[in-house]
């Protein structure tokens, strides 16, 4: 099949969407040259212009993307070319009311925005081929074209009567028997009981608490509706372009896509990163979607979207300081990125999106925004041979799922304070702090040649996932896990004894009493350390008390146990705890940080031949780097010693 490789063809893409419908022809010719001038190769047409090309039902006016197509391959850049079907035009939802997506509430959700479509009506999927099938039969031959982007950012939930036929054809596929789908959704309780198909609704607002399992289902089935929407325009372009590659962009830890799931149908897999230049940790969260989006991928990746500047859809949009923005792109370059785009080129002036902003900002030319989109299209042309293709070295994974992020949200949880994101991005930065590059996992996932394996928290695992952590500690490896882990089956059935009896006995548990949540800002005290968010009553069976609480109810039994290889913590240490404690096994299980000794701040990162370091920080520091090394960005040999300046990057291949 077709992959990334086949568009950067050994060059790292630089650009981003390019929506020149809001802009007067003379504008087109103006942008075509500061492209030029900042080594943009690559843009994104389309992906907003279905009112544009489709103007009313049926009507195709393709003049002006004609002549965009164009200008685009005389200049020397690629295009991305996007179906527009995430922006349906007034048209449809004043003609075509079904096409409208419904809330849980009963609500329709009506054009003047995006994402206005329902992923189970007929009718939208109706107009949705027929303007990819004419996009893909005019533009599939055109010498500018280098890959195709279908939808945007798919979020859509739907709870209408249409989803609801859909969701019946669904489950009935899935279940086979009423039988069946009762004993899964256990609905004995609450006389929930279902005697036909018909009687069985989407998850909508009921007047109490919902069936946890029902909801979950309709998580899935949401996630498997959008995908059969990106895969049916997906195979239409591909019949045209057999050779071209084809992705859709994925929103980082978003709910409403099973990721690991939709990668597997993408010849390129593509992610929107907005960290917030305000958080103190947000390189940290870079890094994070950089790696998981690089596990999904299997090698490098498409960074679709990321902002030159503010975004606008914060409470305070902060602009991103001198300098910043050329690291977190070179960083995602680090992490296995071979093509660094944004939302957008040129700064919108009107619209909803008007102070969010573009690698040409309001500014113009001679902003500084613009200025460093130039520095980074000279930067990211030097490491283009070098990087282009290569792959990012990993002997720890965090295993993450969707299906127990999804059972885990349900509305009668032990405790609202657990945020699943937040906790495995703590787990996260704990190994990134400590020199740690790290993949992502999915359960079932073959773990052996990993070193070291964490589980932050997954409250549901299937069988099939618990035998896989299992085997992977029986073979030599080394599991880390989390609090409330394995406490559900795939069907959100509490397992007997609150977690799998062969997760017990991995880790030595002999009995899991209770489950003793934290309130909102309390902690417990543990030897040694401090934790946060949760805590456990457990009796140790086989394992070692690592650690006891100290405080509170709980005083006096184990916080952390180990049992050989297999480490269990029923609470959330402190970062500084976690870190050490994980950098501790970490060391035992023979995995090393990429470069040891850092300064505070300064990341290093191995990609093919390459050592990246990235200095995270405001203040110049000297970094000793072990033998002679070219830096690529700066051009000089270094010995020894780097001096990075604050958000400075150094590229380092060994000097001969």
């Amino acid at each position: 099949m077709p992959e990334l490789n086949d568009a950067t063809r050994g060059r790292l893409l630089y650009g981003g969407d390019y929506n020149p419908e809001q802009w007067p022809e003379e504008i087109w010719h103006e942008d075509l040259r500061l492209m030029k001038s900042a080594g943009v190769n690559s843009v994104t047409l389309g992906v907003f212009s279905w009112s544009m090309l489709e103007p009313e039902p049926g009507a195709r006016e393709f003049g002006r993307l004609d002549t965009l197509m164009d200008l685009m391959h005389d200049n020397g850049i690629g295009v991305v070319l996007a179906t527009p079907t995430s922006a349906p035009p007034p048209w449809m939802g004043r003609l075509h009311p079904d096409t409208l997506p419904v809330t849980e509430e009963g609500r329709t959700e009506w054009w003047g925005g995006r994402q206005h479509f329902s992923h189970s009506s007929a009718t939208y999927r109706r107009y949705a081929a027929a303007i990819t099938e004419d996009l893909a039969a005019r533009y599939g031959g055109h010498p500018a074209l280098t890959m195709w982007h279908i939808n945007n950012e798919y979020c859509t939930f739907d709870y209408g009567d249409e989803a609801a036929a859909a969701f019946r054809r669904w489950l009935r596929e899935k279940y086979g028997t009423l039988d069946a789908l009762n004993e899964a959704w256990g609905t004995a309780f609450w006389s929930q009981g279902y005697d036909t198909w018909d009687g069985i609704l989407p998850a909508r607002r009921p007047h109490y608490m919902r069936n946890p399992t029902q909801v979950l289902d309709f998580r899935r089935f949401t996630s498997d509706m959008l995908l059969e929407c990106y895969v049916a325009e997906r195979d239409i372009v591909r019949r045209h372009t057999p050779r071209l590659p084809v992705t859709t962009n994925f929103m980082p830890f978003w709910t409403g896509q099973d990721a690991w799931k939709w990668a597997e149908q993408e010849d390129v897999v593509s992610v929107d990163i907005y960290p917030d230049p305000a958080d103190p940790w947000g390189a940290q969260y870079n890094a994070m979607i950089g790696d998981m989006t690089r596990s999904q991928a299997r090698g490098p990746w498409m960074l679709m979207e990321q902002a030159a500047g503010p975004v606008n859809w914060r409470g305070v949009n902060h602009p991103k300081p001198r300098g910043l923005n050329r690291l977190w792109s070179l960083q995602s370059v680090a992490h296995g990125a071979d093509a660094i785009c944004y939302f957008q080129w040129r700064q919108s002036r009107q619209g909803a999106e008007k102070f969010h902003s573009g690698m040409v900002s309001h500014a113009g030319e001679q902003g500084r925004t613009f200025q460093e989109t130039k520095q980074l299209g000279a930067d990211l042309t030097v490491l283009s041979d070098a990087a282009t293709g290569s792959a990012v070295p990993a002997e720890v994974a965090v295993v993450h799922d969707w299906e127990s992020w999804w059972a885990d949200q349900q509305d009668g949880r032990i405790s609202s304070e657990v945020d699943y994101p937040a906790v495995v991005r703590a787990w996260h930065r704990a190994l990134w702090e400590s020199g740690h590059t790290t993949d992502f996992a999915r359960p079932e996932q073959e773990l052996s040649r990993y070193k070291l394996v964490v589980v932050p928290h997954l409250y549901l695992l299937t069988d099939a996932a618990v035998d896989n952590l299992v085997t992977y500690v029986r073979g030599g490896g080394t599991l880390v896990s989390g609090f409330h882990t394995g406490a559900a089956d795939e069907d959100d059935r509490i397992r007997a004894g609150g977690m799998d009896a062969r997760l017990r006995d991995l880790f030595g548990i002999a009995t899991l009493q209770e489950w003793w949540p934290l309130d909102a800002g309390t902690t417990v005290q543990c030897d040694g350390f401090v934790g946060t968010l949760w805590s456990e009553e457990l009796e140790a069976g086989s394992a070692e008390t690592v650690a006891s609480y100290r405080s509170g109810e709980l005083d006096g039994l184990p916080a952390v146990l180990r049992n050989g290889s297999a480490w269990y913590l029923s609470t959330l240490p402190e970062p500084g705890a976690l870190r050490e404690l994980l950098a501790r096994v970490a060391d035992r299980a023979g995995a090393r940080p990429v470069l040891t000794g850092l300064p505070a701040g300064v990341e290093a990162v191995r990609r093919g031949d390459l050592l990246f370091l990235l200095q995270h920080g405001r203040d110049q520091v000297t970094v000793s780097v072990p033998g002679r090394h070219h830096d690529l960005l700066s051009g000089a040999t270094v010995d020894g010693v780097v001096e990075l300046d604050r958000y400075g990057v150094a590229v380092l291949r060994k000097a001969p």
